[in-house]
């Protein structure tokens, strides 16, 4: 093993220019690595295939709690408020003194996921203002560096390895209206960027020679992911952001950089990106974006779309949902418009999403300070009840 390494490292030294793909940790190379503590009930199949284990657990978890959490929470109006209000730059960072978290508590989320009956939980780790609720190395725009000095998915993967919970992190990768070097819209999707009415001085993307720079920042970050949080899965998004333009991101080389770092962390995006991904996460209803695809963007991008989901629909997938109709971050309720599921409601989405063989990863958002909304807490409570007996 040690010669292999040696090997590489010396073959990338002579020529940066060639792109290897990394080794993937097998099984045999890894006896002493620990089983983590969601997946003690398959350790005999996890020393064997890791990821055969991984696969084994998700298929039987059934259900997941999701939660949008970031910056947009503080104001209430919804996880795209930045685009939709055309929020500058400048302006929309200063959140981040105001993002003090000081309701945030993991060891209530957790207890409240096992109370549910859920059996992992995923978290917006960065969503696509940019914001991260983690510690990184490659940017001081994250939680640890705001008014709440916490690293926020620590706290969280703590809580889970405490519990037995898996620990998915949603990242965003199509899309970022904070880095400097992500693309423009000009590249395809008019959602790459707000549409701004004059240019934002912390843009310098120019063309997409500048767009590497981006990747990297991403390999870089999903390292820190998985090196320091050990987490169950890797949830990508948003898919539109992808077949918009899919020959800029490297999905495949990405997903061979996550699978070199952990042998059992599972990969989804959405609807799928290429195929590959160990289960689709469509949102709401599960079907192909071809034909949604194929007006907007064409048809080489519909047959992207179409390819995919042909790929995943035999497998077990995931369906996410909301309990507040409409909303995945934190809204007020505003005439009813944004009213708040009921226990049937929830139930139902259960038993749908059990007859189509998928699990139900079901979003709560956290008020402004992290807290959990009390009435979804309570349905949520209720349901567990009713599933357990």
């Amino acid at each position: 093993m040690s010669e292999r390494r040696e090997f590489i490292k010396k073959i990338s030294l002579m020529s940066g220019a060639a792109i290897f793909a990394p080794h993937i940790l097998t099984a045999s190379e890894l006896p002493a690595l620990a089983v983590p503590g969601y997946l003690s009930a398959y350790s005999d199949l996890y020393k064997k295939d890791p990821k055969k284990a991984a696969l084994a657990w998700f298929g039987q978890a059934g259900y997941g709690l999701f939660m949008h959490y970031g910056l947009y929470s503080i104001w209430g109006r919804g996880a795209w408020v930045q685009y939709m209000e055309k929020i500058p730059v400048a302006e929309y960072v200063k959140l981040k003194n105001e993002f003090t978290a000081k309701d945030f508590n993991a060891d209530y989320i957790t207890d409240l996921a096992q109370d549910a009956g859920m059996k992992y939980v995923n978290i917006t780790a960065k969503h696509h203002d940019g914001f991260c609720l983690f510690k990184s190395s490659q940017t001081d725009y994250n939680s640890v560096h705001s008014a709440a000095k916490r690293d926020l998915v620590g706290e969280l993967r703590t809580a889970c390895d405490q519990k037995g919970l898996g620990l998915f992190l949603y990242y965003s990768v199509a899309a970022d209206w904070h880095h400097p070097y992500f693309a423009s819209n000009k590249e395809g999707w008019e959602m790459y960027r707000p549409q701004y009415d004059k240019p934002q001085p912390e843009y310098k993307y120019k063309s997409l020679k500048d767009f590497p720079k981006y990747i990297a920042y991403v390999k870089a970050q999903l390292k820190e992911l998985i090196v320091q949080y050990n987490p169950a899965g890797i949830w990508f998004d948003p898919a539109m952001g992808l077949y918009a333009n899919a020959d800029i991101f490297p999905m495949e080389e990405i997903y061979q950089h996550i699978r070199s770092l952990s042998p059992h962390v599972l990969i989804s995006f959405k609807q799928g990106a290429t195929g590959t991904e160990d289960f689709a996460a469509p949102e709401r209803k599960a079907h192909s974006l071809s034909d949604k695809v194929k007006t907007l963007y064409g048809e080489k991008a519909a047959i992207l779309a179409d390819r995919v989901w042909e790929a995943h629909k035999n497998k077990h997938n995931e369906t996410c949902s909301t309990m507040q109709r409409g909303a995945w971050s934190y809204e007020p309720e505003n005439d009813g418009k944004r009213k708040h599921l009921g226990v049937d409601e929830v139930l139902e989405l259960l038993k749908d999403a059990k007859s189509r063989n998928m699990n139900l990863l079901l979003n709560t958002g956290p008020l402004p300070g992290g807290g959990i909304h009390k009435g979804d807490a309570e349905i949520l409570r209720k349901v567990g009840k009713i599933m357990k007996g």
